[in-house]
């Protein structure tokens, strides 16, 4: 009995380092590009005494955790060979909304998460559903229901920002759960909840087949449109977590939150591997696109770059990252 114990942590063990090392062979190019970045902002004089401190860190891990719910979502998305424009929008309307919830209408914050949840899988299975029944293409639709919810928003708060003082409320996305920030608590959760649908689930088998040939998908008896309608809902779903949390660590629903906030998400899913051309991509290389782009973030700040160049600077690295993603497509059909 005792060595069929041992067999079985033997091999539970050699999986998990054969599962290491094919992570790391797939990603070395960009945990290379992330080590090389937080080495040059640790002995860089303009950030060498900000990067390393604890509340830096904690503060980058609460950025990068907004980002990497949307990403989860922009993942499958992109895998599909679509956009998603919405995100960005969803995450101010749901953030405002949830915020009155507690503020204006008294209820209890639980509530309020759930409605906030609610609004963004309700715009996410909008778009979901036009896409799944109709030709339009995914980044006419997105961008469509980004100026209703942006308008919505602006519409429902007048464009005042929606104050929360009570401190259930702030635990949300600027609490701990012990020494951990309590948004990196629920990344976590998201990530494996994403990394299981994705590697362990029939719909994540399906999702990969109809984002590299959705005409073979659907004659192998795939239903191409209840997959789309999927990946659509969760995407919303993840933006009106990240609405909550953001509108949480600001104590406040802002109808401008949310600006840009799909940028960087793209930004992270393609730098982190996943091609813009559909089929190919892991959660794994996007959590590493995240650390990439919040860490860059977060120098540029230090190093008192214009916002302006800020944007300049984010631009090239989508633009390089989707190159070396052709170049790699290139090198693929040879």
């Amino acid at each position: 009995m005792t060595q069929e114990k041992a067999k079985i942590k033997s091999a539970a063990s050699s999986r998990y380092v054969n599962a290491a090392k094919v992570y790391l062979k797939d990603n070395l190019g960009i945990l290379l590009a992330l080590l090389v970045l937080c080495v040059f902002l640790s002995v860089n004089p303009l950030t060498a005494e900000s990067f390393l401190k604890q509340k830096n860190i904690f503060n980058v891990l609460r950025q990068i955790s907004t980002n990497l719910y949307l990403a989860c979502g922009m993942t499958m998305v992109i895998i599909l060979g679509g956009i998603d424009l919405s995100v960005g929008s969803v995450i101010a309307l749901s953030g405002c909304v949830a915020a009155a919830c507690v503020s204006r209408y008294e209820l209890p914050i639980i509530v309020a998460l759930i409605v906030g949840v609610l609004i963004g899988m309700v715009v996410g299975m909008f778009n979901g559903w036009v896409i799944a029944k109709t030709t339009i293409p995914p980044f006419i639709v997105t961008l469509a229901t980004m100026n209703i919810a942006k308008g919505l928003a602006y519409v429902y708060t007048g464009g005042s920002p929606v104050r929360v003082v009570t401190k259930e409320w702030q635990f949300v996305g600027a609490g701990y759960i012990g020494a951990v920030p309590t948004p990196v608590v629920i990344l976590v959760i998201v990530l494996i909840v994403t990394s299981i649908i994705m590697n362990k689930t029939q719909i994540g088998r399906h999702i990969y087949a109809v984002g590299g040939n959705d005409q073979a998908a659907r004659f192998s008896g795939i239903s191409v449109s209840k997959v789309k309608f999927f990946v659509h809902t969760y995407s919303g779903i993840m933006a009106g977590l990240a609405g909550i949390v953001l509108a949480s660590r600001m104590y406040s629903g802002q109808p401008t939150a949310g600006e840009g906030a799909e940028m960087d998400a793209i930004a992270a899913v393609v730098v982190g591997g996943t091609s813009m051309a559909g089929g190919s991509g892991k959660i794994g290389g996007t959590i590493i696109g995240g650390l990439i782009i919040g860490v860059l973030n977060n120098g540029l700040n230090l190093m008192n770059v214009n916002s302006f160049w800020q944007y300049v600077v984010k631009g090239c690295v989508i633009l390089l990252a989707v190159y070396l993603d052709f170049l790699r497509s290139k090198k693929s059909k040879l």
